[in-house]
This record gives structure tokens, C-alpha cells and sequence, in this order.
């Protein structure tokens, strides 16, 4: 690869690969020529990507000083990505620690520059608790002895981005909106595909280069404009908003939590910056990352061409590529004899009259649309329960409506392992006083049939994670049963009806009939 790169070719390090920006990032790099590092805690996660086979992988953690100068050595031009949005009223004390640790390193090993994206800052106001801690970011990179580039960003237009969602689902759910005062707020959004040619660029800024750059779409606009436009590019009606003072910025999360996919843990510090003017004071970044011809991308040409990828589903990153801030991450304990604690499981197991494909392939398309297959009604209500107190609830859905990879949402479980035919291992991130896992496996048994192995695991955390448990162990025989079952006919209905159930798109099973009606 190395005799193959141009002149200006670099080699990247990006961390934050499987995030929104990053996941989208690393293939511009390599389109222009550069060498790509990505830097991940699980190098599983990014087998989804099309680029995995092109980058170097290095397993590491932001926390981890060791780990952070072994994945930056030799590295030319460093992306810091990373950020602890919606983890809870320390996030502050860890990006800065994650920050400070970064910086270290990075001047350890010679790094020849940083580029970081943060926030949009105003002039002359209170920062919210989101746009401070970016701020900080900036500043502890930019005092690191190596030369940083801070990109300023306000919000960014582009599918699958969280702001996006945000603005979306709430302009197309709710023709009648109370708002709080900060829909008047003036915002200077961008497109995320200038966004990622201005990170592309500042790889070759020079050396002498060290400071913040403010970066912004031509069209300065109020949030109330913006879902105005929005609803007009889209083709919907005219929204009415209804202003009012008393609207916190507490209650202002909450309601978006509910209306939109984007849960309140992280829609509470979007809500929060909004109050702030974020409009650019300067375009300096124009001297050495020149605008397009064409200029810079409108707000309205942004959000048609966001809208296209979604109905095409051709998003290729989503906000909720990273894990819900918050959530477990602790793998399943697979020790029968783990000594942790109290591990709870429900277990099943049901012979199946078709072939593996056909199970697996049912399988791979759990969730989302197609449901869980068991008292959908059920589900909902347990969706809404968690998004009442902040989890992300179902409405994330699925990234991919057929295929499943290691680190996609499925409503409010995250793929933790994907063994292809064989393993689907689901991790909850509802709120829940303790760790719960679904496991679903596919075994052969012979004479043309298939075993169907079904596991609930949680590990509670206190008292109140075994009551937990036992107040709703009552309803699993029904709501994991009745799940395991229609898996089964649907399966089996599958296997009957077309010769090849491995080659059926997974899309068959909708016309198949719901087993859950």
C-alpha cells in the first residue's frame, strides 16, 4: 500500500472509527490517499464497515496511556473524535481526563499533528455543560506541543447524525409544537460532507499551524426556521410552534426523548447548547481548505440529500453506531461457575422442523420493524417505559434492515457477537438495575430439523436488581415463549415456501404473514 501513496499521503490515526463522524471519515481518507489507523476497544465492530479491510487496527482505550502511545506510533496526523456526550454529570471530568491522557501521548510519540472537531462556541455567553466541555477539549489539545487543528462546528446535517434525527422526527411527528425560547436561537448548521472535506484538509496544514477554526454552512437560521425549512423540503405542511418561557431545558430533553429515537441521555445537552448562539465569527479555514467551486452546501440542499439516504437506506453511519453513553459494556459472563455474583437466566429450547438457514435467516432480522416476534403491545409499552426515564426505548430500530454485525443497535439491544449461522448475543441498554443479555442460538439435530437454543440472562446489581427480576419472571414464560415460538413457525413457513431459504432476502418474511397477529 505504502509505494502506492502520493506525495502528500499521511498516516491517520482515527479514533472514534465506529462513531458517526469517524466511520464516515475514514473512507474519505483513504479515497485521498492517506494510510489509515483505527483505534477501538473491540476490533469486532468495524467487520461491518466496507473500508475494515484497509485500515490498521489497533485494540486500545482513551483512558489507557499504554495502549494510546502503541496505537500512535508513527502516526503523522491524529483525529480525536471521541467525546463522553449524555454519560452523566461527570462527562465533564472525563473528557478531560481522556483529553489530558490523548495530549500525553501524543506528544510522546511525536505525533506531527492533531485534529480535533468540537463545538461552535458563542461569544459572550454562558456555555452550556456540552459546548464547555468541548471548549476544554480544544484548549488542552491545543497546549499539547503538538500542532492541533480545533474544528468549530455547530450543528450538523446529515442522515443519521443525532441533531439531524432530532430536527426530523420531531418536524415529522408534531404539526403542533410548544416550544421553548430556544427555538430562536441563531445556528449556523453544516453539512456533514463539509464537514469531512475541512477534517480530510487540515491533514496537510502546516506545521506551523495551531489553532481553532470556525466551520459553517452558508445559511444562518433559528431552530424554528430550520424545522420550517425542513417540513417545506420534505413536503409537509407548514409547522405551527407555539412559544412558551416555562419550557426548561430538563423537560424540553424529556419530550424529545419521547417524540424522537434519540434518548434523553443525550438529547438533554443537544437540548441544553441550543440555547447558545453558535454562528461563525471567522472562515479563515477557507486558506487552507478552499471552498468547492460549487460553494458550500445549503441548508436545504443538506437536508434533500439526508432525506434521500433515508429513504433509500443508504445511511452508511448513525448516531446510535456508538454505544448508548451509559449503557453496560461488560461482556456476558461465560463461566458457569462465575463467582460475580447472582446470574439469573431463563432458558429454552425448541426443535424446529427447518434447516438452520431458515432459522438464522429469521433470526438476522429480529427486531425494528419486524418486532420480537411476542406481544408486540407488550414490547411498546416496555419501549416507553424506558424512554420515560431516559433509555433509548425501540425507536432506534435497526441499522440494516436484513444483516446484523457486532456494535448495531437492535431498539434497546446493542449486538455484542455474531457468529454467522450460528450466534446472535444481544446486551441491553434499557435502564435496568443490573446487566441483561438475550442470547439466540442455531444448532443442527439432524433428520431435516434444527435446535432451537433460547437464553434471557441478567445480573442484578442490589437489592433492587433482584426484585427487579422476580417481579417480571412471572411474564417471561409468556413473553419469551410465545417469541420462541413464533421464531419457530416463522422459520419453518419460511423453509416451505421457498426452496432456498439462504438466498431469501429477509424482506420474504414480511410478506410471509406476522406470526406476532
Amino acid at each position: 500500500m505504502t509505494d502506492e501513496q502520493g506525495p502528500g499521503s499521511r498516516l491517520c490515526l482515527v479514533t472514534g472509527a465506529t462513531g458517526y463522524i469517524g466511520g464516515r471519515l475514514v473512507p474519505e481518507l483513504l479515497a485521498a490517499g492517506h494510510r489509515v489507523r483505527v483505534l477501538v476497544r473491540d476490533p469486532g465492530k468495524i467487520e461491518r464497515y466496507p473500508w475494515a479491510e484497509q485500515v490498521e487496527t489497533a485494540r486500545g482505550d482513551m483512558a489507557d496511556d499504554r495502549s494510546l502511545r502503541a496505537a500512535l506510533a508513527g502516526v503523522e496526523v491524529a483525529y480525536y473524535l471521541v467525546h463522553s456526550l449524555g454519560t452523566g454529570r461527570s462527562f465533564e471530568t472525563t473528557d478531560r481526563s481522556h483529553a489530558l491522557t490523548f495530549a500525553a501521548a501524543a506528544r510522546a510519540e511525536h505525533v506531527g499533528r492533531i485534529v480535533y472537531l468540537g463545538g461552535l462556541l458563542p461569544r459572550d455567553e454562558d456555555l452550556s455543560p456540552h459546548l464547555r466541555s468541548r471548549a476544554e477539549v480544544g484548549f488542552i489539545l491545543l497546549a499539547s506541543g503538538v500542532p492541533t487543528a480545533v474544528l468549530q462546528a455547530a450543528v450538523i446535517l446529515g442522515s443519521g447524525s443525532a441533531s439531524f434525527e432530532m430536527l426530523r422526527h420531531l418536524t415529522e411527528r408534531l404539526p403542533v409544537m410548544v416550544t421553548p425560547k430556544w427555538v430562536n436561537t441563531r445556528i449556523q448548521p453544516i453539512a456533514v460532507r463539509d464537514v469531512l472535506r475541512y477534517l480530510v484538509g487540515a491533514a496537510q496544514l502546516p506545521p506551523e499551524v495551531n489553532r481553532a477554526f470556525d466551520i459553517g454552512g452558508p445559511d444562518v437560521l433559528t431552530y424554528a426556521e430550520m424545522m420550517h425549512r425542513f417540513a417545506l423540503v420534505s413536503g409537509l405542511p407548514r409547522r405551527r410552534l407555539l412559544k412558551t418561557p416555562v419550557l426548561s431545558p430538563s423537560l424540553s430533553s424529556h419530550w424529545v426523548g419521547v417524540v424522537t429515537p434519540v434518548p434523553n441521555s443525550i438529547a438533554r445537552p443537544l437540548v441544553e447548547s441550543l440555547r447558545n448562539t453558535v454562528v461563525c465569527r471567522e472562515h479563515d479555514i477557507a486558506q487552507y481548505v478552499p471552498d468547492p467551486p460549487e460553494g458550500l452546501l445549503g441548508f436545504d440542499d443538506a437536508v434533500g440529500l439526508a432525506l434521500a439516504r433515508v429513504r433509500e437506506m443508504s445511511v452508511p453511519t448513525y448516531w446510535s453506531s456508538a454505544s448508548m453513553p451509559g449503557a453496560p459494556s461488560d461482556p456476558l459472563p461465560t463461566d458457569p461457575t462465575w463467582a460475580g455474583g447472582d446470574l439469573y437466566v431463563d432458558e429454552r429450547e425448541r426443535l424446529v422442523r427447518a434447516s438452520p438457514e431458515a432459522l438464522w435467516r429469521v433470526l438476522e432480522g429480529i427486531g425494528g420493524k419486524r418486532g420480537w416476534y411476542s406481544f408486540p403491545f407488550a414490547w411498546r409499552v416496555r419501549g416507553l417505559m424506558d424512554r420515560l426515564v431516559g433509555g433509548p426505548g425501540l425507536r432506534r430500530g435497526r441499522t440494516d434492515p436484513d444483516d446484523v454485525h457486532v456494535g448495531d443497535a437492535l431498539d434497546f439491544w446493542r449486538v455484542e457477537a455474531v457468529e454467522e449461522g450460528e450466534l446472535l448475543r444481544l446486551r441491553a441498554e434499557m435502564r435496568l438495575p443490573g446487566l441483561a443479555w438475550l442470547e439466540l442460538r442455531v444448532r443442527k439435530a439432524g433428520s431435516g430439523a434444527t435446535l432451537f437454543h433460547q437464553r434471557a440472562v441478567f445480573r442484578p446489581q442490589g437489592l433492587s436488581g433482584r426484585l427487579y427480576w422476580w417481579s417480571v419472571w412471572p411474564f417471561h414464560g409468556v413473553i419469551f415463549g410465545e417469541m420462541q415460538r413464533n421464531i419457530a413457525k416463522a422459520a419453518e413457513r419460511l423453509e416451505r415456501d421457498h426452496d432456498d431459504p439462504s438466498s431469501v432476502d429477509v424482506r420474504a418474511l414480511d410478506a410471509l404473514g406476522d406470526p406476532r397477529r
